[in-house]
């Protein structure tokens, strides 16, 4: 019975995962709130109020209430999170006495985010709860034996920021964190067709580019895509063909940025963990590790082997869910 009062969340900031013991994820909503803003009213929270994404009327507000993996709106967050646990109760068939919730937090967070995340659960009905730093749950997720004495190298790109650590031991030994991830080739996107076409589309139309004919930096067969939107000289809809190669060249500068964090991540680890790296290689996680070629690029440019997650959307998720058995050896309990 006690195992199910207790949950993993993985508050992302493109998506927000539950994860619980018995039953594995039991909820993958987008972290979008719907409000009315002249009732301040929550009117959807996830995929309906992603759907709603810049179609909605005047008065109603489609608002993403995490920026960079942190808390950028306290109270929405609050509200969302209490959506999340009401749900969460539902498909658990029972009214969750008061969970123990362990959340993760990005590796770069300062004390103050790490604060408002904790209060945001607390005033959102759980009884106690643990923090947990996020590539430390991604390796837990993707199965790396993270409480041995080798180094395992994880690379979490998210939707708000790349975290990469080197684990061992059940601590970070190294890491680096930058505020770029799925979002930001996003907003590459978008800026380069406007740029270049003087069309402007929106953050739907170019994740839908980044997913479908986004490549990392390597040689590939050349593919384009049809998309939508509007032209900013005459303010009617037009339609145009853009090439991978183009994706490239959008999301050229930010794929560089995620590689010199990796390089100085590895730069700055300890020689007597160097040889592991060499065996081991390093374990992409998170939505920007399905990109295509991403994992040939990597390792072409680093040199080592690159592997990805089973589930790397989801490894944070289950990580912080299984880190309740081992909590009390790689977090200290937030009091």
């Amino acid at each position: 019975m006690f195992s199910t009062t207790e949950i993993g969340i993985d508050l992302g900031t493109a998506n927000i995962l539950v994860y619980t013991k018995n039953k594995g994820i039991i909820l993958n909503e987008p972290s979008v709130v719907a409000i009315d803003t002249s009732t301040k009213k929550v009117l959807a929270v996830g995929t309906e109020a992603k759907s709603m994404i810049g179609k909605t009327p005047g008065q109603i507000i489609a608002v993403r209430p995490l920026k960079d993996g942190v808390i950028a709106d306290y109270d929405i967050t609050t509200d969302m999170l209490r959506h999340v646990m009401k749900k969460a109760s539902g498909k658990l068939g029972m009214s969750m006495r008061k969970p123990t919730v362990v959340v993760c937090t990005p590796s770069g967070a300062t004390s103050v985010e790490r604060r408002a995340i904790q209060d945001a659960i607390r005033s959102s009905g759980a009884k106690q709860v643990h923090l947990i730093e996020e590539p430390v749950a991604a390796a837990i997720g993707a199965d790396l034996p993270v409480d041995e004495p080798i180094a395992n190298v994880i690379v979490d790109i998210g939707g708000g920021t790349t975290e990469v650590a080197i684990i061992s031991f059940g601590g970070i030994v190294t890491c680096h964190s930058i505020r770029i991830g799925g979002d930001q080739l996003d907003e590459d996107i978008i800026q380069y067709v406007r740029k270049n076409y003087n069309l402007l589309i929106g953050e739907r139309t170019a994740e839908q580019m980044k997913m479908e004919i986004g490549y990392a930096l390597i040689k590939h067969e050349k593919e384009t895509m049809e998309i939508r939107g509007r032209d900013l000289v005459t303010g009617l809809p037009k339609t145009i063909s853009v090439s991978s190669n183009e994706m490239q060249d959008a999301m050229k500068e930010s794929l560089l940025h995620i590689l010199e964090a990796i390089r100085a991540t590895l730069e700055d680890c300890p020689p007597e963990l160097s040889g592991d790296i060499v065996d081991r290689g390093v374990i992409l996680t998170g939505g920007g590790s399905l990109m295509k070629g991403i994992q040939e690029w990597i390792s072409n440019e680093m040199i080592v082997p690159v592997h990805i997650a089973p589930n790397p959307l989801e490894s944070v998720a289950i990580g912080t869910g299984r880190s309740l058995a081992v909590i009390n050896r790689l977090v200290k309990v937030a009091k």
